[in-house]
């Protein structure tokens, strides 16, 4: 089994003002210092406007290092965000409709007297308390859904108190009760690809395009309600998902294709459900099509062709010498069948005999990168194109959540520790627990890193033993 993983490179405090300019020689030295400066494919980005002008910016310093096609296809907006914008959106026609189930939720969660009372009553109506009841914050939907999946499991207990307690007088109607329901339905669907996508420990190129397509879907699905309010809200969701439908990357399409379980075939079945004709359905796919000829293009003339060693030892020189004039031949047929196909033809019929192969059996637990790796020597080109293309990460999650973690280590009461020292404890962190979760030891690459900083590391800690109370 093959795995993908996310490593933080950097974790450096950036001062103000943060400005693009600013940000960019930030996020250039990084790529310098790891020297992945010539190998960038994309940067995955929130929506921040921000964010475009560092693109443009990191396009032009990134433009003697030949970016992938150019620098053309650079920028990849994050999906979570942008799923997160659909929902907000949407979720502002709700008005009422589930704030007595909030404002239930905030008064039972107040203080630890109302919430034991609040246990015995779901006792007492055989509803286990093996969830904890969560308030919501208004800006983050997924609270929003937490918030209403626990409180539907205890709908019974919040009837019985409306009954017997007379500071309790707001208790939600059923009405209520089945538009919570419903809402909340309707959220789980963004929630589960929101956790999919954010996943770290496996790739999620080939699963984004697939998954976009159906929430616009069953968006669509949601307008046949009875309710006006679903109605409006699945009406709000629709305008902004076609708002940033011009958004969704263009190498997402090519990630498809590259699963030998969808191919072309899935991208037709999700056009023509988007756009509701084949004609132009058809036309996207030529697109797409257009678009992996040109990388396959491209791969082929970074393709250096191996170059044979001279240093060889006496006991295989003789070896060596007998199947000189072999090799010889074989690599003036190989020219001549070169001179006879254009690069055009070439990249054709590679991705074609791919194609034409037929799809494999769909299965959850299917290792895409296993499969290239073992299946995928067969098409040279596509392997190299599948290798960079489902190492692109669809959301800027896990670096958010890093620096949601970095709260627990710079605490109040550890709030002196130097920008140096947090980020050698956030990255060590991140790259011990990948490494432990592969069990292998093929990451020494990074260790050599932090052998690296030892030194600084331990000027550091003199440096502090000279301060008196310094909470290291």
């Amino acid at each position: 089994m093959l795995y993908a993983c996310i490593f933080i490179c950097r974790f450096i405090y950036v001062p103000s003002p943060h400005i693009v300019e600013a940000l960019s020689d930030v996020l250039m030295k990084c790529l310098m210092d790891w020297h992945i400066d010539k190998n960038i494919s994309t940067l995955t980005l929130d929506n921040c406007s921000t964010n475009d002008a560092l693109i443009t910016l990191m396009n032009r310093k990134l433009r003697g290092k030949k970016p992938l096609l150019g620098g053309k296809l650079l920028h990849m907006r994050c999906s979570a965000h942008i799923l997160n914008l659909i929902v907000i959106d949407g979720l502002e026609v709700m008005g009422s409709g589930i704030e007595k189930i909030r404002n239930s939720v905030a008064f039972w969660y107040a203080t630890p007297k109302r919430h034991e009372r609040f246990q015995e009553i779901a006792a007492q109506v055989n509803v286990e308390c093996n969830k904890k009841l969560s308030l919501d914050c208004k800006t983050r939907w997924n609270s929003t859904y937490i918030m209403l999946s626990v409180a539907i499991c205890y709908k019974e207990a919040f009837d019985r108190l409306a009954e017997c307690e007379r500071a309790y007088d707001f208790s939600p109607s059923e009405d209520e009760w089945k538009f919570a329901s419903e809402v909340c339905d309707r959220l789980k669907l963004f929630y589960e690809i929101t956790e999919l996508f954010s996943g770290t420990q496996y790739v999620t190129a080939n699963d984004f395009f697939p998954k976009i397509c159906a929430i616009r879907g069953h968006m669509s699905k949601w307008l046949e309600c009875d309710d006006e309010l679903i109605k409006s809200m699945s009406s709000r969701m629709i305008t902004k998902f076609d708002k940033y439908w011009t958004d969704i990357h263009g190498l997402m399409a090519i990630a498809v294709v590259l699963d030998p379980r969808y191919k072309f075939g899935m991208l037709k079945a999700c056009y023509t459900r988007l756009f509701g004709a084949q004609s132009r359905a058809m036309l996207e796919i030529e697109n797409v099509r257009k678009l992996f000829d040109e990388l396959i293009k491209e791969y082929n003339n970074k393709c250096i062709k191996p170059v044979t060693s001279g240093g060889q030892n006496a006991s295989s020189s003789c070896v060596s010498n007998a199947s000189t004039y072999t090799d010889e031949l074989f690599s003036a047929m190989e020219e001549e069948l070169d001179d006879m196909c254009s690069d055009e033809e070439k990249a054709k019929s590679e991705l074609d005999l791919y194609v034409d192969e037929g799809r494999i059996p769909k299965s959850k637990d299917f290792d895409i990168l296993g499969y290239w790796k073992i299946s995928g020597i067969r098409y040279p080109t596509l392997r190299m194109i599948a290798r960079d293309i489902f190492a692109i990460p669809v959301t800027t999650v896990a670096s958010e959540s890093a620096f949601s973690t970095s709260g627990r280590v710079l605490s109040d009461h550890r709030s002196r520790l130097t920008p140096k020292t947090l980020e050698v404890l956030m990255c060590a962190q991140n790259w011990l627990r990948v490494g432990q979760a592969k069990g292998k030891e093929d990451y020494m690459g990074l260790w050599t890193c932090l052998e690296d900083i030892q030194e600084e590391l331990v000027e550091l800690s003199f440096g502090f033993s000279t301060m008196p109370n310094e909470d290291i």
